[in-house]
């Protein structure tokens, strides 16, 4: 058990508190980071501006608690979800798209000539590394083709919007997260059709160009509109800003919940759990892809930045290959998408929050011997 006590009365006192069983699982505490307050990471500072709260932060922090309520919720009682049809998913995703189309300026994108090099890893990462594991992990575990499809599209697509907020927690780079995001998703109108047409049309037939269509409507419009507005209609931003975290939240249980509560039959058979364990695996081995490709020698980047591609890596827009799989190949492939969303939040906040807690990959070995005693430290 730990009692720190640091800073002064020009910054303010950060107090944590932290208490664990085991230094590997990490610590449950009170620490502020950059005046934000999340689940996560509590923040306690005397400064009253300090410790103002910023909600949109405390609402995305919330959003993998909301995915596990979700799955519970669909495959408890299936009947809370049922009633979502199949024309509200795009409504739905283009919420969530739109969320993300706020937070962008032209001046985002002219960033991207300027560092050309950790955009390109984290792009390598995104569409040549993880679709190639996904057919890797389906195939090594014998999936069958009632989820081979939908487990392969959901390797497919961009990264997911929660990755940017699982950057901020690692203290990774924050700029380079929502960057990378925002041009995978709109990459993804071509790329995703074209991977999946290329990976899995032999086995379900893909009609790629209407694929890019439906990409165009729930992706590209709402990305665009937000970034027009951002633009050129700053107060219609601000207030937007403060709920879209909470319309992408309500958007993501309804897409998870959905397919989830459709398909429960299949997911509780014995094919069904099965789907477990290589869902768990593609997203470990692609958040390990992500963090060591970025540090071999010729391409060594910063602790920062490989934090954030790994985590951009580790977490897909599973909700958008869900939409894409029920439209395009049937619903029960849309049911690796939505245990992808599960697996993704939980796994890539809890890693985030790893990294966030000052532990780092290379530490691991020393993490896991079993250390005694307590020590508190004023």
């Amino acid at each position: 058990m730990k009692l720190l006590n640091k800073g002064g009365p020009k910054n303010g006192v950060m107090l944590t508190f932290a208490c664990s069983t085991s230094p590997l699982i990490g610590r449950v505490g009170l620490q502020r980071r950059e005046g934000n307050v999340s689940l996560l990471h509590f923040g306690i500072n005397p400064n009253a501006e300090a410790a103002k709260t910023d909600s949109s932060q405390v609402l995305s922090a919330m959003l993998p608690f909301v995915v596990a309520v979700t799955a519970i919720a669909a495959l408890a009682q299936p009947s809370t979800f049922t009633w979502v049809s199949k024309e509200l998913y795009a409504p739905a995703l283009g919420g969530i798209m739109l969320s993300i189309g706020i937070k962008l300026s032209i001046d985002d994108f002219a960033l991207a000539f300027k560092r050309p090099l950790p955009l390109s890893v984290g792009f390598i990462a995104q569409y040549v590394l993880k679709p190639a594991l996904g057919v890797l992990v389906a195939k090594a575990f014998g999936m069958s083709q009632m989820f081979f499809a939908g487990f392969v599209l959901t390797s497919c697509v961009a990264g997911a919007q929660l990755s940017s907020y699982a950057s901020f927690l690692s203290k990774g780079d924050l700029a380079l997260s929502i960057l990378l995001t925002s041009s995978t998703t709109i990459a993804s109108i071509l790329v995703t059709p074209l991977l999946t047409g290329l990976l899995i049309g032999s086995v379900v037939p893909v009609d790629a160009i209407a694929m890019s269509k439906s990409i165009l409507q729930v992706v590209l419009i709402p990305v665009t509109l937000g970034l027009m507005l951002n633009t050129y209609a700053k107060p219609v931003v601000n207030l937007l800003k403060p709920v879209m975290p909470f319309v992408a939240m309500v958007c993501t249980s309804l897409c998870l919940g959905s397919p989830l509560a459709i398909n429960r039959s299949q997911i509780l058979s014995g094919e069904g759990l099965r789907l477990i364990f290589p869902v768990l695996t593609f997203h470990a081995v692609a958040f390990t892809l992500g963090y060591w490709v970025s540090k071999i020698p010729a391409l060594r980047q910063e602790e920062e930045v490989s934090r954030t591609i790994s985590l951009c890596t580790g977490m897909q827009s599973s909700t958008l290959a869900g939409l894409l799989a029920t439209q395009f190949l049937g619903s029960t492939q849309a049911v690796p998408p939505a245990c992808s969303v599960v697996a993704m939040a939980i796994m890539g906040l809890c890693l985030a929050s790893f990294w966030g807690n000052g532990f780092r990959i290379r530490d691991l070995p020393s993490h896991l011997i079993p250390q005694f005693g307590s020590t508190v430290k004023v």
